[in-house]
């Protein structure tokens, strides 16, 4: 299948591949060199709201469809991506930029997320049970909440899309999803995988768009709609929140980050190495859940700085594609421009570089992995997501010091803790305000896992068992028996 092939660009509405109503298109570039590699098509509101006729048309069907059924439907996608995994990462990584080796794991983690609610599909259940007066039974019953929109991130280009649609089909709803502009290429082949193995037509829907305000504003404003999730940065989930309101919709929030990394004196410095930069630097640094603020309790600080800088330092940047890369580029040229800016201000106000050398010279958008000592507290990168290959690095003293200046934020999706200390890391878990938590580990993303922050960060949780009653109703019935 050549998925920059014309037909494959288009919008999927129902059960036509189809042009956007105005004709109208976009280009997706290859971040590494600038280069348009395709067209999609660029959809209104006039289409979002034939996706949203689609989806309404769908519903009663889909919804009715036997639980085993919809469980055999996203067993066969799981096959499906699993057996084209080579396919799907190289997309991937053309149109995000990621090495190829991670876009290969996203592929694996996108897939697991259908295996796994193909698992929770047939799982779903109620409860009947005797009222406490015992004058009458209480019956429970969890239906599908309807037509679900989702609007997906450019970081994880078929992860992202994955972890929401196929817990909102295993509970039997049918879905619209927006992808981010830059990446919209990955989602529009997974549409047609699943078609390809058997999802009826109008169960899942994938609009292409840069005027995402105008498509997905027409798509909340309409009574149809029951559900929003979204992953992206705060300022745009408060704006997707207001919105969301007007209909009083069901919403799934995964939003901003600021990780706390903090490596104790009684660490293993070889697993503390090892988790950092994976933390950091998994997917370039561009994860809600990258470390952005690395402390280092002093006795070690010396010895964990030189050890990482040097990791950081011996990574290889350069197009995903080309074999031993291990760095490819960032998305777009802005997010450079935002990176560079941070670190200068970092140095501008005392900051000290011990690798990276500023923005390359010549095409993509590539930013070398950076490792700064000596950040003060002032700096702008402490409170901002740095969203990039940039790791300032910070000591502390005490438990109490780091934890109060870990939750010093207005985030709170995840931590990571290296320590020996059973007691030590039960403290941290309790008195970090966090949704998530890595102990002694950087990497926390797993299907079976609840995913989710809390404070500015998030609402609900994707992924694991609780993750399908995201996309449930509940209806609860008295039953009277004289």
């Amino acid at each position: 299948m050549n998925v920059l092939a014309p037909g494959h660009r288009r919008l999927r509405i129902g059960d036509a591949w189809r042009d956007a109503t105005s004709g109208a298109t976009f280009e997706v570039e290859d971040p590494a060199t600038g280069k348009t590699i395709a067209e999609v098509a660029d959809a209104g509101a006039a289409d979002g709201l034939a996706a949203l006729d689609a989806a309404s048309e769908a519903l009663p069907g889909w919804s009715a469809t036997p639980p085993r059924r919809r469980s055999e439907l996203l067993t066969a996608t799981y096959r499906s991506l699993t057996e084209r995994s080579e396919e799907v990462a190289r997309l991937i990584t053309l149109e995000m930029g990621k090495p190829l080796a991670e876009a290969r794991a996203e592929v694996a983690y996108g897939a697991e997320f259908f295996r796994w609610f193909a698992e929770e599909a047939v799982r779903v259940e109620g409860r009947y049970n005797t009222a406490p007066n015992g004058g009458y039974r209480i019956l429970t019953v969890p239906k599908p909440v309807g037509p679900c929109v989702f609007v997906t991130p450019w970081n994880f280009p078929l992860a992202m899309g994955a972890r929401k649609i196929a817990p909102a089909l295993a509970a039997g709803c049918t879905t619209i999803t927006k992808p981010a502009a830059q990446t919209p290429l990955t989602m529009l082949l997974l549409a047609r995988i699943m078609e390809e193995a058997g999802v009826p037509p109008g169960v899942v829907n994938v609009v292409t768009t840069k005027r995402a305000g105008e498509v997905v504003s027409a798509l909340l404003a309409d009574t149809r709609t029951r559900k929003l999730s979204f992953t992206g940065s705060t300022e745009v989930g408060r704006v997707l929140l207001r919105q969301a309101a007007g209909n009083v919709l069901r919403t799934s929030m995964e939003l901003g980050g600021n990780a706390a990394l903090i490596v104790c004196a009684d660490a293993d410095l070889d697993v503390a190495v090892d988790g950092a930069m994976v933390a950091k630097m998994r997917n370039i640094g561009e994860s809600c859940i990258a470390a952005n603020r690395i402390y280092v309790e002093e006795p070690v600080r010396e010895e964990f700085t030189a050890r990482f800088a040097e990791r950081m330092g011996a990574l290889s940047m350069g197009h995903g594609l080309d074999d031993g890369v291990n760095v490819g580029p960032l998305i777009d040229g802005d997010s450079v421009t935002k990176i560079d800016d941070l670190v200068a201000d970092a140095v501008g106000r005392g900051a000290r570089v011990l690798v990276g050398s500023g923005r390359p010279d010549g095409p993509g958008h590539f930013y070398p992995p950076t490792v700064l000592v000596d950040v003060p507290e002032d700096a702008r990168m402490l409170r901002t997501e740095i969203f990039g290959p940039v790791a300032p690095i910070l000591s502390f003293t005490t438990d109490d010091e780091v934890m109060a200046k870990a939750n010093d934020t207005e985030y709170g999706l995840v931590a990571y803790v290296f320590t020996r200390g059973l007691q030590r890391a039960l403290r941290f878990a309790e008195g970090l305000d966090t949704g998530m938590l890595g102990i002694n580990r950087g990497l926390i993303s797993d299907p079976s896992a609840p995913f989710g922050g809390v404070k500015q960060s998030g609402i609900g949780k994707e992924g694991s068992h609780e993750g399908i009653g995201e996309y449930l109703d509940l209806t609860y019935a008295a039953i009277d028996l004289p």
